[in-house]
């Protein structure tokens, strides 16, 4: 293997990204160049700020059109999302959840949230997520399959659901992944966040599980500032998922009455409206930011020692980070690589800690997870903003 050179790929980024920015380039902006401030006006001149207003419903409408989810319900953030997904998906107080060692905190922490236990799975190179070869196999070592649903063998609790993550925007290998939900009773939640604008053999990623879920944070690829969404294919879900997260009231003109513990994540009509905004331009988003991916591969083309990572061959990414990926012999790299890029001016990141290393989760079950961890060496996320990839850019 090639020692890697840390100059040329510096010099790399720089033919792609427009060197009159302002330094430091960031790893991933929102841009407002359409209707936002039409939008937040009105709403704001509409005095409907909160959690009720057209905003809300001609969000959620045009998620369910563009996603191909029969409804989508908007809501404060996509760890809350997480949450109530994994709670009409059936998990109860000590129920094993697989979820990937390589994914944001959140995932395991809506887990959590709802009483569960996160129980660790291996990743592949191919997609970045979660390898369901390799989960198939350690479910056959491990669980015991009856007419009650799927039995961990060694803690004696039920393993109820898989929460596939795509990580980046990169579409996880999903039909022999819900082979595996099928042969071991899994419920399969989607964690769907990164991942707007993607698609696994040409459906949207997030419409194949019982439920799932979206993020609009300020880095995401369109934002409502803090936000997320839960899609569902069944209506009486997207109705228990509107209910418990407007606080469980049932509607009536004066009385305040409430039929469950509800939960206050609603998703405030000014920040609807941003979204809607932002909708509008999801296409235009979604184009610049492919364009910005292929200027990224054809720059790290002749490059030794490391590749741009690009979609898996049955998928359509959205491209949300851009990640560099190492080879074996240079990862000892990624450190100083970091380094020098931050240094000179252009934001980079390696991926998440693995999950299973956080204090919080130590003593959760794990499988053999290799891959992850050969990956969290090697990564680097570079700038990703849709912006970038403009035609005169």
């Amino acid at each position: 293997m090639s020692q890697v050179d840390i100059n040329k790929i510096i010099e790399a980024i720089k033919t792609v990204i427009p060197q009159n920015l302002e330094k430091p380039v960031a790893l991933h902006e929102p841009c407002f160049h359409g209707n936002e401030w039409l939008y937040v006006k009105d709403c704001l001149d509409s005095t409907f700020v909160s959690s009720v207003g057209k905003y809300v419903d001609k969000f959620e409408e045009m998620l369910a059109a563009f996603t191909g989810a029969k409804r989508a319900v908007a809501v404060a953030n996509g760890t809350a999302a997480l949450q109530i997904a994994l709670k009409l998906a059936g998990i109860e107080q000590n129920d094993e959840v697989l979820i990937p060692a390589l994914t944001f905190v959140a995932t395991a922490n809506a887990v959590v949230h709802c009483g569960g236990i996160p129980h660790f799975v291996d990743s592949e190179e191919k997609t970045l997520g979660m390898d369901p070869y390799k989960l198939k196999q350690y479910l056959s070592e491990i669980c015991h399959v009856n007419a009650d649903g799927c039995t961990n063998k060694y803690t004696g609790r039920k393993i109820k659901a898989v929460v596939p993550m795509h990580t980046f925007g990169h579409p996880v290998d999903i039909d022999p992944l819900m082979e595996v939900c099928k042969i071991y009773k899994l419920e399969m939640v989607e964690d769907a966040a990164e991942s707007l604008g993607s698609y696994y053999k040409g459906k949207h990623t997030g419409t194949y599980g019982k439920l799932s879920i979206l993020s609009f944070n300020g880095n995401k690829t369109i934002t409502t500032g803090g936000g997320g969404a839960i899609l569902a294919n069944d209506e009486e879900l997207a109705k228990s998922a509107k209910h418990l997260t407007t606080t469980a009231k049932v509607p009536h003109r004066w009385e305040y009455w409430h039929d469950h513990i509800g939960y206050n994540y609603r998703l405030p009509n000014i920040n609807a409206a941003l979204g809607c905004a932002q909708m509008e331009q999801l296409p235009g988003f979604l184009q610049q930011k492919r364009q910005l991916a292929e200027r990224y591969a054809d720059a790290f083309r002749n490059i030794k020692g490391i590749k741009f990572f690009t979609e898996p061959s049955n998928s359509k990414s959205n491209y949300w980070l851009n990640a560099l990926l190492l080879d074996d012999a240079n990862m000892k790299v990624r450190d100083a690589l970091l380094l020098s890029t931050n240094d000179a001016g252009i934001m980079t990141r390696p991926c998440w800690t693995l999950l299973h290393k956080l204090p919080m989760f130590q003593d959760c079950p794990r499988m053999d997870l290799s891959c992850a961890e050969n990956l969290e060496a090697r990564l680097i996320n570079i700038p990703s903003s849709a912006f970038l990839g403009e035609e005169d850019a």
